[in-house]
């Protein structure tokens, strides 16, 4: 006899040991820090971006309610939650099969014997009539997990739920640096549009100057139908950005799931649209606090605790069902003394020969497991390629930025200088007219360059796995 349960104990043992492979993170694939030519010492007061909640990360007030509002409302946010609930649900399903089901229930047969059937205990020729009430208390079918099958389906149902959690930071993450971005667009096309209404102004002043000149004969035609040409592209230029406010105001509102009030609209890239510094000199282990990597590592656990239940497939399984109640003829009788039953109905099943499917269901857990491997190292090789690029598109989009400063503090002086050139007779219109183009066009630029800058500070922030949920 005890020969036999040191044997069982060995077999649990061993059944324990052979699918019970601890979880082990993966190496990351990427460098320890990002290079030279991306990483920069951090400025005065700079911030780290994973740990700054998005309501300090974005100063402008109009934004951050436009933020919540998105946060309320955005179907995509709301499908992400519904996601988490049902994730939940799955898991305390699971749970729920580690212990057993005990429920109650009540039977009554009644039926008749006709008199030509011979039944043990009643009389044979006469035809009866049989009552049969039954109350039980049980448990059905509880298996007994003694190799950590039910354990392992548990782990992974609970990893599930644990990535869908993180797929709905990841989620809240994107939605909050796409109102972000589609705020700064609408805040840069209507700059660019009261920029162009106030060239037009000054266009069309020139053009009735020049008018009134050409009436007195001391202008040619030429330079009038130059100047009209300036006026109507800068109309061109009106109707092109008043067309494109209306789908930056389209996308906002797509983005916060309700129509976002005028009041909370930008006007221009002021400094309402500042943002926090985000240091730059930070070891590349921050990336494994991203929502997505935090998703796919879950997603990898979960693997690794399916193969614990395929495993689990070459022990018995072990089934206990059991129950207690009364039985009685009479429905009266039920509840006497001596009308208790019980019933114990252990089973254990174990397969002999399954054509190796047991041995291709591991094999398929460790293929997941492999692939799963895969998709976590790919996920932080792209996180650190989004941050790497954001980085280096930081430092150029300065560098830029200065030079075109200084490209439209050039033209504004050259303007003046053609403009009283003119006057004074000594140039055409003509020169007069490519110093207005061109310094035009670089103002254009310019605030095309400080959009630039600020929706590259927002997908770094997104990059680097900013606390969304802040």
């Amino acid at each position: 006899m005890d020969r036999h349960i040191l044997l069982l104990a060995a077999v649990f043992t061993l059944g324990g040991c052979m699918h019970n492979r601890p979880y082990e993170r993966p190496p990351s694939p990427v460098p320890a820090a990002w290079t030279e030519g991306t990483a920069q010492p951090a400025a005065a007061g700079a911030v780290q971006g994973p740990e700054v909640p998005w309501r300090e990360f974005f100063s402008d007030s109009g934004l951050r309610s436009v933020i919540e509002t998105a946060l309320a409302n955005n179907r995509d946010l709301r499908m992400a939650a519904l996601n988490i609930e049902r994730a939940q649900a799955l898991y305390r399903i699971q749970s729920a099969q580690r212990r057993p089901t005990v429920a109650v229930s009540a039977t009554g047969n009644v039926y008749r014997l006709p008199k030509d059937m011979s039944v043990a205990g009643i009389n044979v020729g006469e035809a009866v009539t049989i009552q049969q009430y039954t109350l039980n208390l049980g448990a059905a079918s509880w298996e007994l997990d003694l190799f950590g099958r039910i354990r392992s389906l548990k782990s992974a149902a609970l990893e599930q739920f644990l990535a869908t959690e993180q797929a709905r930071s990841a989620t809240q993450l994107a939605l909050v640096s796409g109102v972000a971005s589609s705020y700064l667009s609408l805040a840069a096309d209507r700059e660019s549009l009261r920029l162009a209404e106030s060239t037009l102004e000054a266009q069309q002043a020139s053009y009735d100057l020049i008018r009134q000149i050409r009436d007195s004969g001391m202008a040619s035609d030429l330079d009038l139908r130059q100047a009209q040409s300036q006026v109507e592209a800068a109309r061109v230029d009106i109707a092109r950005y008043t067309g494109q406010i209306e789908l930056d105001g389209h996308a906002l509102n797509l983005l916060a799931g309700a129509p976002v009030p005028p009041s909370l609209l930008p006007n221009e890239l002021g400094a309402g649209s500042a943002m926090k510094e985000i240091a730059a000199d930070l070891p590349s282990e921050v990336l494994l606090r991203r929502p997505d990597i935090l998703t796919a590592e879950h997603q990898l656990k979960a693997a690794y605790a399916n193969i614990g239940a395929a495993r689990a497939a070459y022990f018995p399984r072990i089934a206990l069902t059991a129950g207690a109640g009364s039985m009685s003829s009479d429905l009266t009788k039920l509840f006497n003394a001596g009308a208790g039953t019980w019933s114990f109905a252990p089973q254990i099943s174990l397969p002999i020969f399954d054509s190796g499917a047991r041995k291709s269901t591991v094999k398929v857990a460790e293929t997941d497991r492999e692939l799963a491997i895969a998709e976590y190292e790919k996920s932080i090789q792209t996180a650190f390629r989004e941050v790497s690029d954001a980085l280096s598109r930081r430092i150029r989009l300065r560098e830029q930025h200065v030079a075109q400063q200084a490209l439209v503090n050039s033209l504004e002086q050259a303007n003046r200088i053609a403009d009283a050139r003119y006057q004074a007779g000594m140039d055409s219109y003509l020169t007069v007219l490519v110093a207005q183009r061109a310094l035009y066009q670089s103002q254009q630029g310019l605030v095309s360059l400080r959009l630039a800058e600020l929706a590259n500070q927002v997908a770094l922030y997104k990059a680097l796995g900013g606390g969304g949920g802040g």
